[in-house]
């Protein structure tokens, strides 16, 4: 089967993730490439790992192998006293809250990352560096040199970053920075983990820090993000995946008792929020692939194997469901306003 080629954007969710990884594996069995792909928060973790497959030469289907490598329970990585406390881990989560502003240490994570990124030869943003000249963007120098770009909230600066593309702002070189640090910024959900400082100098030796948290904050569907911006037709599609919430999910109560309790909660509340709203836009519509992870909460860390399988077969028949219906020229016509030349 002759490639066909689609930038890709992916949505966050938290441990919903792996729904992701089913239907990006199935658009790759379709015979899809992905020239760059981009995501927020967990689907900043699965773009990641399809840069990085992509570049090894390894089939994107392995997506479904290494997303299951991840143990998901680890993802609760108290800090030693949290650890040795048992009973008393909520008043340990209470300091950890004030202190480190994250409940997690996020190491898990990052360790997983970077160590599956290594195995496929990936370590910096450097080793994902790619020519493209007849790319277009708002951002030309970078836009079209990396096959990767995740997106987190800077909330020193208040605004979105789009990494590696906007490194240079906090004078830093986006071939030197490591790309599981900047996933691991992308997934700090806020008070679940602890959020990523990025320092650096100015010219005048002036040290510069922020802090950066979960992407989704700002921006958990960035699917304009590789759109061109000179006035001619895109060269291929956008595919955004979704992790969306049906009107007949499964309703999930829980406990809320005391501030950890209720901080946690209010986040757990904004994610879910952002799964369930609709987007009116018709034609984001059109190019994206809506993953029903209803019933699941993105901060399960306890989610089961039985789960996990329920997540990738959404994940496999969202996909299809999207590729029988998927016209680029009629999407061409009706949302971009560029007619194609009959046969």
């Amino acid at each position: 089967m002759e490639p066909r080629r689609a930038d890709l954007v992916l949505e966050g969710g938290g441990v919903k993730g792996i729904g992701l990884a089913g239907a990006v594996a199935t658009l790759a069995r379709s015979g899809y490439t992905f020239p760059r792909v981009a995501g927020s928060s967990a689907g900043a973790v699965v773009a990641a790992l399809a840069a990085a497959l992509q570049r090894a030469g390894e089939p994107l289907e392995r997506l479904e192998d290494v997303a299951r490598s991840l143990d998901y329970r680890r993802l609760r990585d108290r800090g030693a006293l949290g650890r040795m406390v048992g009973p008393l881990a909520r008043v340990v989560d209470g300091f950890s809250l004030a202190f480190d502003g994250g409940v997690f240490e996020g190491d898990y994570l990052r360790t997983w990352l970077k160590g599956t990124l290594a195995d496929l030869g990936v370590r910096t943003f450097g080793d994902l560096r790619v020519t493209d000249e007849d790319s277009s963007h708002a951002s030309p120098a970078l836009e079209g040199q990396y096959s990767l770009v995740v997106t987190a909230s800077d909330v020193s600066r208040r605004r979105l970053v789009r990494l590696p593309w906007d490194y240079g702002e906090y004078n830093l070189d986006p071939d030197e920075q490591e790309v599981a640090d900047a996933v691991r910024a992308s997934a700090s959900i806020p008070f679940f983990f602890e959020p990523i400082t990025l320092r650096s100098r100015t010219t005048d030796g002036e040290t510069l820090v922020s802090t950066m948290v979960d992407g989704g904050v700002l921006s958990n569907f960035p699917v304009a993000l590789f759109d061109r911006t000179d006035g001619r037709p895109p060269r291929w599609p956008t595919f955004g995946v979704r992790l969306s919430m049906r009107a007949d999910g499964g309703v999930q109560t829980t406990e809320v008792n005391g501030t950890v309790s209720l901080a946690l909660a209010l986040v757990e509340t904004m994610l879910e929020a952002c799964d369930a709203r609709h987007i009116d836009d018709t034609c984001v519509q059109a190019r994206s692939i809506f993953v029903d992870a209803s019933g699941i909460s993105p901060v399960d860390f306890s989610i089961t194997d039985e789960m996990q399988e329920q997540l990738l077969l959404a994940g496999h028949e969202a996909a299809g469901s999207f590729l029988a219906r998927w016209d680029f020229e009629r999407y061409l016509a009706q949302c971009r306003g560029f007619e194609t030349d009959p046969p």
